[in-house]
């Protein structure tokens, strides 16, 4: 009978890693799950071990050493802030995985699933969905896209430099679920944000302007697109990772109980301009260009080779991540704890 396999999963306790070590310690195939973290969390999945690691701070060979006898590394770990200091993502998130990548060659681990993203896409369509050949050059104001971009760049040198590792990108929609609510508001609007304004109740009116129409998942299900890439030893290259319908105001407004009023486009950046320029909020006016611009993700590549389906709508995402929000939901992480622990 072939052994279970042994998967590591790199930002293990975060909102993706949180849902894929969960996945993970759940099938049947799985022996064991590394979880590397800079912080070691108080949650006990089973068959999961916990590893102090920092992919940007920690050598070469301390990532391989970690690595070494897995089946598949799946790599999550990503900084969003500090966006007034693109340098320190770029040491992080590019630096950081190039680290990554290394040292899943020098360990001689057969599969390498890495976390790319929308982001990474050039811009593109909001009327009809474009699949994984579209251009992966980001854009080029925005931080995050830039590095999602330039690490789809390298992993294109890397591949056919490293033939034996099967190479996995998830191309994944915005991610939320409950219990991450609170970090990705502390990440995304700030701390000074309270979540209770995510109750309809403070939210009469959603701003209607052009671009406004974007793509949501649940956590637990991108999760398990991981689980099956990591686990599925024919699976290669690049997937789009959405579930439907596309969010735009009037699914927002339904959403939320309330009316769509028109705005210009140009108000609403200057206003996240003035607020990030202040450092009253974290998120910079170069994200929202790049938001606006995103393409629409045609996934029925996932569908068909992955064997993925989402178990929840778009909707549904966004419906429990705000109510996380009000009630303040967190996990035993580092990265997710809350004002309670769900």
């Amino acid at each position: 009978m072939e052994a279970g396999k042994r998967i590591v999963v790199t930002g293990a306790t975060g909102n993706v890693g949180t849902s894929v070590v969960a996945a993970l310690a759940d099938d049947p195939r799985v022996a064991s799950v590394v979880g590397l973290a800079r912080r070691r969390p108080d949650w006990a999945p089973p068959r999961t071990t916990w590893l102090a690691a920092d992919v940007e701070k920690d050598g070469d060979r301390t990532i391989t050493a970690h690595f070494e006898g897995a089946d598949a590394v799946i790599h999550l770990a990503w900084a969003f802030q500090p966006t007034h200091d693109p340098l320190a993502t770029w040491r992080t998130n590019v630096l950081g995985s190039l680290r990554v990548f290394r040292a899943v060659a020098a360990a001689g681990v057969p599969a390498l699933v890495y976390a790319s993203s929308v982001g990474a896409y050039s811009p593109g369509p909001k009327d009809h969905p474009v699949d994984e050949s579209w251009p992966t050059h980001g854009w080029p104001e925005a931080a995050y896209c830039r590095e999602k971009a330039y690490l789809e760049r390298v992993l294109d040198a890397y591949e056919p430099r490293h033939p034996n590792v099967r190479v996995v990108r998830l191309r994944t929609a915005f991610l939320f679920k409950e219990t991450s609510a609170s970090e990705q508001r502390r990440i995304f609007a700030g701390r000074l944000v309270p979540g209770a304004l995510a109750d309809p109740r403070f939210i009469p009116v959603v701003p209607g302007f052009d671009g406004l129409a974007f793509q949501a998942v649940h956590t637990d299900d991108a999760a398990d697109a991981y689980r099956l890439a990591a686990l599925g030893d024919h699976v290669h290259g690049a997937f789009n990772v959405a579930a439907d319908p596309v969010v735009g105001p009037r699914e927002l407004a339904e959403l939320l109980d309330a009316r769509v009023v028109r705005v210009p486009r140009g108000a609403v950046r200057a206003a996240v301009a003035a607020g990030w320029a202040l450092r009253l909020a974290p998120s910079s006016p170069y994200l929202l260009d790049a938001f606006l611009r995103l393409p629409v993700m045609d996934w029925s590549r996932a569908r068909t080779e992955l064997g993925w389906q989402p178990r929840r709508t778009g909707l549904e995402a966004l419906e429990v991540f705000l109510r996380g929000m009000r009630q303040g939901a967190g996990m035993p992480t580092p990265p997710l704890a809350g004002r309670k622990i769900a």
